[in-house]
């Protein structure tokens, strides 16, 4: 294998790392406004991500900046032609951060209500944007032969990627119901496991079809077998919820998430940016790769720096893994900050 080979794999396991984990937590923070009834609820959901949400968008600067160093010319037609997503996106993360530390900074009930509406809108944007985005960059965009992008806002907007754009909503507040339900006590976990049902169901229609859609215009026997674990770890994940067991559900979530990226990573290879104008123009992991020394060099970098950022990651999720409810919430605590 080669190494322009090594690094698009690598690439496809940080995106995948990063939907799996931004995933719940974007999902918690639609669910501030879908399943929390009073300000303590809703503290109670911002506090489950408060120590892990910044940790889990570490996965996204890497992503981006592994794509810019191995893939230039990805990360350059990527960014030009989809300039006006990836800016909204950049713009609700930035928010989003703001508003988890801004939150708690004043007592007042207005003040907090208002950051904690930025929290879902920053949340539920990027959560369908994602999908839209990917939905192109696997469906492929108008490119010409010198590898830019000659299409328009309007034509990223199309059935496909659409459809991409509501699976990962439907999918990121499902896995966040069921992240829900894993760290809370009390009725809000009893009704976090109802509401992943609902939107779990949603969630299996919508997948199904974009990612039958998926195979049927570009997939292989490799993206069939993603294809099959992805609904049958979701369908799982469901039954798990309804039988209580929290945990398992979680685990299958994330599984559902994890091979249904693989699957548009399957899917795409060896293309990492197809053309609809001219297949011949088309990014490949070979005309939009670095040189050989490049990607040499950042290998072994890779080695060293990965195995520390995930012990890290894993030691903060061990430390606030404790369940929380209303009753961990104290009632004069006068900024109501994320713990």
């Amino acid at each position: 294998m080669e190494l322009h080979d090594v690094w698009f794999v690598l690439i496809a396991v940080l995106w995948t790392g990063y939907f799996f984990l931004e995933g719940f937590d974007f999902g918690v923070g639609i669910l501030t406004k879908l399943l929390a009834r009073n300000r303590p609820e809703r503290r109670v959901l911002i506090n489950t991500i408060g120590p892990v949400w910044d940790g889990n968008e570490v996965w996204l600067l890497t992503a981006g900046g592994a794509t810019f160093a191995a893939f230039p010319e990805w990360y350059a037609t990527l960014f030009s032609g989809f300039y006006l997503p990836l800016l909204v996106i950049l713009v609700c993360l930035i928010v989003r951060g703001v508003a988890f530390e801004y939150r708690a900074k004043r007592p007042e009930e207005n003040w907090q209500r208002n950051w904690e509406t930025a929290i879902f809108w920053t949340s539920l944007i990027p959560a369908f944007l994602w999908g839209v985005a990917f939905g192109n960059i696997v469906g492929g965009v108008k490119m010409d032969r010198n590898f830019e992008y000659v299409g328009t806002v309007g034509d990223l907007l199309n059935p496909y990627a659409l459809l991409g754009g509501l699976v990962t909503l439907t999918l990121f507040t499902f896995h966040g119901a069921v992240f829900t339900a894993l760290k809370t006590v009390g009725d809000i976990r009893l009704r976090a496991r109802k509401l992943a049902l609902r939107v779990g169901l949603v969630t299996a229609v919508l997948a199904l079809g974009f990612l039958l859609w998926t195979q049927a215009d570009r997939g292989d026997s490799k993206s069939l077998v993603a294809l099959i674990v992805a609904v049958a770890a979701l369908v799982a994940a469901l039954v798990a919820n309804q039988l209580g067991r929290e945990g398992w559900s979680f685990a299958l979530s994330g599984v559902t998430i994890v091979a249904s990226v693989a699957m548009l990573f399957l899917s795409l290879f060896p293309n990492v940016m197809p053309s609809t104008l001219n297949a011949d123009w088309s990014l490949t992991v070979t005309n939009a790769s670095s040189s050989p020394y490049t990607l040499k060099i950042m290998t072994w970098c890779a080695a060293i720096a990965t195995p520390l950022v995930l012990l890290y990651q894993g030691w903060t999720y061990w430390v606030f893994r404790k369940r929380i409810g209303t009753q961990h919430i104290a009632p004069d605590a006068a900024a109501g900050a994320a713990h």
